[in-house]
C-alpha cells in the first residue's frame, strides 16, 4: 500500500473515531445503560414485593404465554426465561410485547402497504394468468405465488430477465453500469454502508446524477450510526443532492422498534433495473478488504415488469421512515410494455418480509420449497439459527430422499452464531443433511435452489433475525434460465467447501459444544 494511501486510511480511521466520540453515540450507549440502571433499581427497590409475588407471577405468565400464537420454539424459550428468573423474565416479556414505539411504526407501515396495494393489484399478473401458465408447467410453483400474491401482495410477472452474480465483486460492476444509465430516478435500500472504495465510488456516481437532475433517494438502517456512518451523514448526502434517511434510529426509553431493522438490499434504477441479494455497501463484500477470509456472497439484478415490485417496496420504506403528503407512486412506475423484456422465460416473484405483521413470509417460502422438492434442495446461508418447524422440514426431506445440501462459513463473523449453528449439526447430519463449510472464509450469500426448477436469492438468513425480526426481501425465480447459473455457483462453492462428517462432529470442542447448547436456549431472543 503507498504511503498516500496509508495515511488516507490513518484519516479515514482518525475521522470516524472523532465522529464516533463527538456525536450522540455515546449519549446513545449511556442513555441505553441507564435504562438498564433504572431498571435494576427498581427491581432493588421492590426486591421483597417482588419475591413475595414472583411464583404466582410467573405461573401466570407461562399459562399466559403458552395460549400466545407464538412458535413452539419461542415459546420454550419464554418458559425458560421466566421460569429461571422472573424477576426480570416477566417485565422483560411486557416490555418487548407492549411494543412501546413499536405500534406507531406499525400504523405507519401498514398505511403504506394500503397506499401501494391497488399499484401491486393492477401489476400485470395478478388476473392469473401467469398463476394459470404455472399450474399447467408447475403446480408447486403456482401454489407459492398464489400464496404470495393472496396472503403477502405480491404479483408473479412475466416478461422479466435474471442475471445472477456468484460473487460481490460482479454485482458492483453491473450496479455501476445501470447508475449511469439513470435518467429519471434511482432508489437505494441497504442494511450496511460504510466509507472505502465500494461506497465512495458509487456515491460519485450518486452525485453528479442528482447534479443532473435525476431524482435520488438513499435510506440506510439506523445501526449504521454506531460504527460506520456519523449521525450527520444524511446532512452531508443532503448536501450532494441525495434524498436521505435513516430507518429506525435508536432512541432509548421509548421504543422497542430497535430491535426491527431494515435489512434489505435494494436498488431501483428508472422502474426498468432491480438489485437484491446479500452484497451491502461496504468493500469486505466486493473482497476490497479482507474479514473472515474469502467473502462470498450473492446478488441478482432483475429487468423488466418484476422491477415494479422493487420499486414499490422501496417506497413502503421510504415513506414509513418519513411521510411524504402526496406521494406520487404512479409515476415511478412505467408502463409493462415499456419495460418488458422480449422473450423472456419463467416467472419472477419479488416479495419483502415484514415484523410488523403475522405473516411469516420468508420463511413460508423456503419451507415450500423443502417440503415440496423431489430431487434436491441446495442451500447458502452465513447463520443456521432454526426454529423445529425448520429442523422438521430439512430433516423429513432428507429421509425421504431428497439431496439436501447446506453450505455454510468456515470462517464466521460472529463466534457464537456459529456455535448455535454447530449445536444442530447432530441432528441434521444423523437425518441425512448433508452440510459443507465454505474454507475460504465466509459465507454471506442466501439461495435456495430446488430441483432447478425454483429458486430464491434475497437477503433472507435461515435464523430468528431475519425470520422474525427483520425487514427483508428476495426474489423467488420459477423456470428462469438463470437458475442454471445458480446451480453453476453452487457446485463449485462446493468444490471449495469441506462436508461436516459425524466425525468431525463427534471430536468437536467441548466449549463449541457447551456454549452452543447453551445459546440454543434463548436463541430466538438473540
Amino acid at each position: 500500500m503507498s504511503t498516500s494511501a496509508t495515511t488516507d486510511n490513518k484519516k479515514r480511521i482518525k475521522r470516524g473515531f472523532f465522529a464516533i466520540v463527538t456525536g450522540r453515540t455515546f449519549l446513545i450507549a449511556l442513555l441505553l445503560l441507564a435504562q438498564v440502571g433504572l431498571l435494576l433499581w427498581g427491581f432493588q427497590r421492590l426486591g421483597d414485593y417482588i419475591h413475595l409475588g414472583s411464583a404466582v407471577a410467573a405461573a401466570l405468565m407461562l399459562i399466559y404465554i403458552s395460549n400466545t400464537g407464538s412458535d413452539p420454539t419461542v415459546k420454550l424459550t419464554w418458559y425458560f426465561v421466566v421460569a429461571l428468573v422472573p424477576v426480570v423474565g416477566i417485565p422483560l416479556y411486557i416490555f418487548i410485547k407492549a411494543d412501546i414505539g413499536h405500534r406507531t411504526a406499525q400504523r405507519a407501515i401498514a398505511k403504506c402497504i394500503s397506499e401501494t396495494a391497488p399499484f401491486f393489484s393492477s401489476a400485470p399478473g395478478v388476473d392469473f394468468a401467469v398463476e394459470n401458465e404455472l399450474e399447467a408447467s408447475d403446480p408447486d410453483a403456482a401454489s407459492i405465488a398464489r400464496y404470495l400474491r393472496d396472503c403477502a401482495g405480491f404479483p408473479a410477472y412475466t416478461g422479466s430477465q435474471v442475471t445472477y452474480f456468484p460473487i460481490g465483486e460482479r454485482k458492483f460492476e453491473a450496479m455501476l453500469t445501470e447508475l449511469e444509465k439513470a435518467e429519471n430516478f434511482i432508489f437505494m435500500e441497504y442494511f450496511i454502508v460504510s466509507e472505502g472504495r465500494m461506497w465512495d465510488t458509487i456515491l460519485e456516481v450518486l452525485t453528479r446524477k442528482a447534479k443532473a437532475g435525476v431524482d435520488v433517494r438513499f435510506m440506510y438502517d439506523g445501526t449504521c450510526a454506531f460504527s460506520d456512518l456519523p449521525y450527520s451523514y444524511p446532512e452531508e448526502l443532503e448536501a450532494r443532492g441525495i434524498k436521505c434517511k435513516v430507518f429506525a434510529p435508536v432512541k432509548p426509553f421509548v421504543s422497542t422498534h430497535y430491535n426491527n431493522r431494515d435489512h434489505r438490499k435494494i436498488l431501483v434504477v428508472d422502474g426498468k433495473v432491480g438489485f437484491t441479494g446479500g452484497v451491502n455497501l461496504a468493500d469486505e463484500y466486493i473482497n476490497e478488504k479482507l474479514r473472515f477470509g474469502h467473502w462470498k456472497d450473492t446478488a441478482v439484478m432483475v429487468k423488466g415488469e418484476a422491477v415494479r415490485s422493487f420499486t414499490l417496496m422501496f417506497l413502503q420504506m421510504w415513506n414509513a421512515a418519513g411521510r411524504e403528503t402526496g406521494c406520487a407512486y404512479g409515476r415511478f412506475l412505467p408502463e409493462p410494455e415499456t419495460v418488458s423484456v422480449p422473450d423472456a422465460q419463467g416467472v419472477v416473484i419479488p416479495y419483502g418480509d415484514s415484523p410488523m405483521d403475522s405473516e411469516r413470509v420468508g420463511e413460508t417460502v423456503y419451507l415450500h420449497l423443502i417440503n415440496t422438492a423431489r430431487e434436491y434442495v441446495y442451500i447458502m446461508t452465513p447463520y443456521l439459527i432454526l426454529d423445529g418447524e425448520t429442523v422438521m422440514a430439512l430433516t423429513s426431506a432428507a429421509k425421504r430422499g431428497v439431496d439436501v445440501r447446506i453450505i455454510l462459513p468456515h470462517i464466521p463473523d460472529k463466534k457464537y452464531a456459529f456455535w448455535l449453528a454447530k449445536s444442530h449439526y447432530p441432528e441434521l447430519v444423523e437425518a441425512g443433511v448433508k452440510i459443507y463449510e465454505y474454507t475460504p472464509g465466509f459465507v454471506h450469500a442466501k439461495v435456495f435452489l430446488q430441483d432447478g426448477k425454483m429458486g430464491v436469492v434475497g437477503t433472507i438468513n435461515l435464523d430468528y433475525r431475519s425470520l422474525y425480526h427483520h425487514f427483508e426481501c428476495a426474489a423467488l425465480l420459477c423456470g428462469v434460465p438463470a437458475l442454471e447459473d445458480v446451480r453453476a455457483d453452487f457446485a463449485d462453492t462446493l468444490s471449495k467447501s469441506q462436508r461436516v462428517t459425524r466425525e468431525m462432529i463427534a471430536h468437536e470442542k467441548l466449549h463449541v459444544r457447551f456454549f452452543g447448547g447453551l445459546l440454543k436456549i434463548v436463541a430466538p431472543l438473540m
